[in-house]
This record gives structure tokens, C-alpha cells and sequence, in this order.
């Protein structure tokens, strides 16, 4: 009887460890405008998957045009924003694009710009390779996303994308 129990409780073992795996982390960014008076809404959706994290991004109430959004150091969206420190860069490197530059030559919260259209609406689907939901040190749950007030210019330091006018924390979702 107990080598039958033994084995049962190794087949659920399997099996849990099998369907954890088919349920990958998400996360959830809920976007607000960093001022009292404004409109800005919005949802970023992080899905992790094959080594990096897919992003699926929706901004509303947004003037046409094109909007820097990049994942921030610090998970707080206080003091307009400013609370969420810098662009999280845990190699300490120059800004770029992640998705092109890959995690040893850009920010890893690098997510270059997302486009508003003319109905005041923005859409990206990106994937961000290197990075995770929760574990080591490229993991973004907790972080803050801001949505900039210009373009990401790829510049230097952070690519003169100006103040930060929408800010959402990560949150894990189930």
C-alpha cells in the first residue's frame, strides 16, 4: 500500500509540475494620467514566455502622436510619476531599444514608443527578450510603466521622451 501512495503522490507531483508550466506568468500595468485632471487610461499586459516577456499595450485619451513607454526602477507612480526613479537598467548600459538591442545594449525597461492614432489611441505589441514576470534580476513585477510626453528619440541618457505623463505599477495576475 505505501509504495502505491508513494507513486501517486509522484504522478500528481508530475502533473502539477506539467500544468504550472502550460500557465505562464502575466502581469498587468493599469495606466492612469500622473495628473489630477487627466483623461489618460490604459492597460499594458506582460506575458511570459519563451525567455522574455510579450508586451500588449492599449492607451486612451492620448493627443495623437508618438509616446515613449518604458518599464521604470521603482513600483510607485507618486509625485507625478516621478516616484518611479529612472528606466530599470539592472547592466547599467545606454538606452536603446530592447527588442533590438537585446538586454546587454539597452535599458532593460527600453520599450521605445507606442503610437496614438486619431482617435486617441494607442496599441504595441512588443516582446522584450532576457526579461521575466518574478524571478532574477531582469524580473519586472512591482516596477512602474510610465507613458512619456514625447517621443523616445533613442537618445542619450534615456532618449529625451520629456515628462511622464501615465503611470501604471506591474501587478502578477492569475
Amino acid at each position: 500500500m505505501f509504495w502505491y501512495k508513494r507513486q501517486l503522490v509522484l504522478v500528481m507531483a508530475g502533473i502539477f509540475m506539467c500544468s504550472s508550466s502550460v500557465f505562464a506568468a502575466r502581469g498587468h500595468a493599469p495606466i492612469k494620467g500622473t495628473s489630477g485632471e487627466s483623461k489618460i487610461e490604459g492597460d499594458i499586459f506582460f506575458n511570459e514566455e519563451n525567455g522574455g516577456l510579450t508586451v500588449e499595450a492599449k492607451v486612451v485619451n492620448v493627443a495623437p502622436g508618438n509616446y515613449g513607454f518604458h518599464v521604470h526602477e521603482n513600483g510607485s507612480c507618486d509625485d507625478t510619476g516621478k516616484a518611479a526613479g529612472g528606466h530599470f537598467n539592472p547592466n547599467h548600459v545606454e538606452h536603446g531599444y530592447l527588442p533590438k538591442n537585446g538586454i546587454l545594449h539597452a535599458h532593460a525597461g527600453d520599450m521605445g514608443n507606442i503610437t496614438v492614432g486619431e482617435d486617441r489611441t494607442g496599441v504595441s505589441n512588443i516582446f522584450l527578450p532576457g526579461l521575466t514576470l518574478t524571478n532574477g534580476i531582469y524580473a519586472v513585477a512591482g516596477r512602474a510603466v510610465i507613458v512619456h510626453e514625447k517621443a523616445d528619440d533613442f537618445g542619450q541618457p534615456t532618449g529625451n521622451a520629456g515628462s511622464r505623463i501615465g503611470c501604471g505599477v506591474i501587478e502578477v495576475v492569475l
